[in-house]
């Protein structure tokens, strides 16, 4: 949590000649520039940031988690890699669950990172890996925020195997080694994908689930495919809006924003619209997997009263990196092992928690069964726009990621404001039939007559994400990060 943002803040957006990125750590951060600054494209800097992110931030992301991106190439359009698993083939004999070993699916995260690599990476994985591998074995100091996150989930994390993890005796400020997570980094930078899925790492993770009463196999992990294919995207302010697609629920953001971009009632949007709106999308979250199709589907909302619908949970967790570079490459992207260290089934051979993505199963389409992909909260967004500039937007926070986005687009739409302006501007959030509200929203009033059951939170709270931009303009590459929580941001 931090204090209120000065003006200089909101006015901080950091540019450079080779690149620009953003990440959910400074460490991660500095990694991502010095690798855009050795040559690296901006596939390259996220990929970097990321196994950063996965080696000082575990409570939030891993080995055992997942990835989506949203790529936008030098030569133009939009790729998305969906760095996600399917639940086991076989169901678990108690059925899945919210954690422990029912809640594992197969992790997409290194194959992600792969075939991202594959396609657009310029350095060799091997250099982009070695900030996180040369951490990784150095040590990290415990900040408050993990530790505090260790002791919140220590019966989970016990009853997960991580009685031996050297992070459950390290203090507020102590150092942390891993050398089982550095070892397992230079291997996949050396052996590629075999590495995870297969031989002596794919046997210890299925024993670790198949410990705490999961039925992840081999056969699972070796058939992983990360999905790679087009966004979902519609118009907007002049450009384009782009979202990740299926298994995303990222549609539900461009829902709204189709919405908005024909609506013809006059004036801007208030908030309580943009409350609506949200509440009204997350009506078809368990049809997410439709993608595009559901942009055809009516939002129904009140424009004068509260419908106090609910509908967005109460998840806080992932981790976010943005990044562009001179070429015109930016990337939007998330990393997630989904709640607090995932599952809390720890891999000791690897040094690394799996994820709980299986808590994400609900009802109908998104009902839980084996062989199936979850709707994932991850949602990174992208906005060309009609000058020519490309933003990446992504943060954290589960359900709360496209509700987020939503405020920043609408107030540099709308409210005329600046990239930095808007991210640093006052945020709600719904969630569970109430309206979180930080104590210094100017539209508090408005929203209480209205009918919304508001709950004041201090400025700062993390339940109103961390964001991370960057991208492209005639300027040249730029990024900008949230004042909340422990974002950072870094230009070449």
């Amino acid at each position: 949590m931090g204090s209120a943002p000065s003006q200089a803040t909101r006015c901080a957006v950091a540019t450079g000649r080779v690149g620009a990125i953003a990440a959910a750590h400074p460490a991660a951060a500095e990694a991502g520039s010095r690798i855009l600054a050795a040559g690296g494209s901006a596939v390259d800097a996220v990929i970097a940031a990321q196994a950063v992110v996965c080696v000082t931030m575990p409570q939030a992301a891993g080995l055992g988690g997942d990835t989506l991106m949203l790529v936008r190439t030098a030569a133009g359009g939009v790729v998305a890699i969906g760095g996600t698993g399917l639940s086991p083939g076989q169901a678990p004999d108690g059925g899945f669950s919210s954690t422990g070993g029912g809640s594992v699916t197969v992790p997409g995260l290194v194959d992600g990172w792969l075939t991202a690599h594959a396609r657009w990476g310029r350095l060799e994985l091997a250099a982009v890996l070695r900030p996180a591998v040369d951490l990784a074995r150095a040590g990290v100091r415990l900040t408050a925020g993990l530790y505090s996150a260790v002791q919140g989930q220590r019966e989970r994390l016990l009853a997960g195997g991580a009685e031996a993890w050297p992070l459950l005796q390290t203090w507020t400020g102590a150092g942390w080694r891993q050398p089982e997570l550095a070892d397992l980094l230079e291997a996949i930078a050396g052996s590629g994908r075999d590495a995870f899925y297969g031989g002596s790492m794919a046997a210890a993770i299925c024993a670790a689930v198949r410990g705490c009463g999961g039925s992840l196999d081999q056969d699972d992990l070796a058939a992983q495919e990360s999905l790679v294919g087009r966004p979902v995207s519609v118009d907007w302010d002049g450009g384009l809006a782009h979202v990740q697609p299926p298994s995303s629920q990222g549609v539900l953001l461009a829902m709204v924003l189709s919405f908005l971009e024909g609506d013809r009632s006059g004036g801007p949007p208030g908030d309580h619209l943009l409350v609506e709106l949200s509440e009204a999308a997350f009506a078809f979250r368990s049809d997410c997997g439709k993608g595009a199709a559901l942009l055809g589907g009516s939002l129904v909302v009140d424009r004068e009263r509260a419908s106090r619908r609910g509908g967005p949970r109460a998840y806080l967790h992932t981790a976010g990196v943005a990044a562009a570079d001179a070429d015109g490459m930016v990337v939007s992207s998330l990393v997630s092992v989904f709640d607090d260290f995932g599952s809390a089934v720890f891999v000791p051979e690897g040094g690394f928690v799996l994820n709980n993505r299986a808590a994400g199963f609900t009802d109908g389409n998104n009902a839980p069964g084996p062989g199936k992909r979850p709707v994932h909260t991850l949602a990174p967004a992208m906005l060309e726009q009609s000058d020519g500039s490309v933003l990446a937007l992504a943060t954290p926070g589960a359900d709360g990621q496209v509700q987020t986005l939503l405020q920043i687009l609408a107030r540099i739409r709308y409210g005329n404001c600046s990239l930095p302006a808007a991210v640093a501007a006052p945020r709600w959030r719904s969630e569970s039939g109430a309206l979180l509200i930080e104590a210094d929203h100017p539209a508090a009033a408005d929203l209480h007559r209205r009918g919304h059951q508001l709950r004041e939170k201090e400025a700062g709270d993390a339940v109103f994400g961390a964001v991370v931009a960057a991208g492209a303009s005639p300027a040249g590459p730029f990024a900008a990060a949230d004042w909340r929580r422990n974002v950072a941001r870094s230009a070449r």
